[in-house]
């Protein structure tokens, strides 16, 4: 395999999956920030109330984005497989 084409297949599965974990980690942040705005207002710190709004945010966040993520996570691994002749013809 070609030093560069390992670059970039490397640089395009990194930037896949930041792109992939990108809507339940934003999630998961801006709810959590809303918990911690809502706990210095009302002065509550108690730790699971920041925990489990988080764990729903994200788990709905899969729930809507999960199609999406499945469906450019398998193009991708489907255009890998397509170019397998190339990437061994280059060896």
């Amino acid at each position: 395999m070609d030093q560069g084409l390992a670059i970039e297949l490397s640089q395009r599965a990194l930037y896949l999956v930041l792109l992939i974990i990108l809507p339940p980690l934003g999630a998961g942040l801006i709810t959590g920030l809303l918990v911690a705005i809502m706990q210095a207002t009302t002065q509550i710190q108690e730790q699971t109330l920041a925990f489990v709004p988080k764990i729903f945010a994200v788990l709905i966040a899969i729930g809507i984005f999960g199609t999406w993520m499945m469906t450019t996570l398998t193009d991708f691994v489907l255009e890998i497989y397509r170019n397998i002749p190339n990437i061994i013809g280059m060896i």
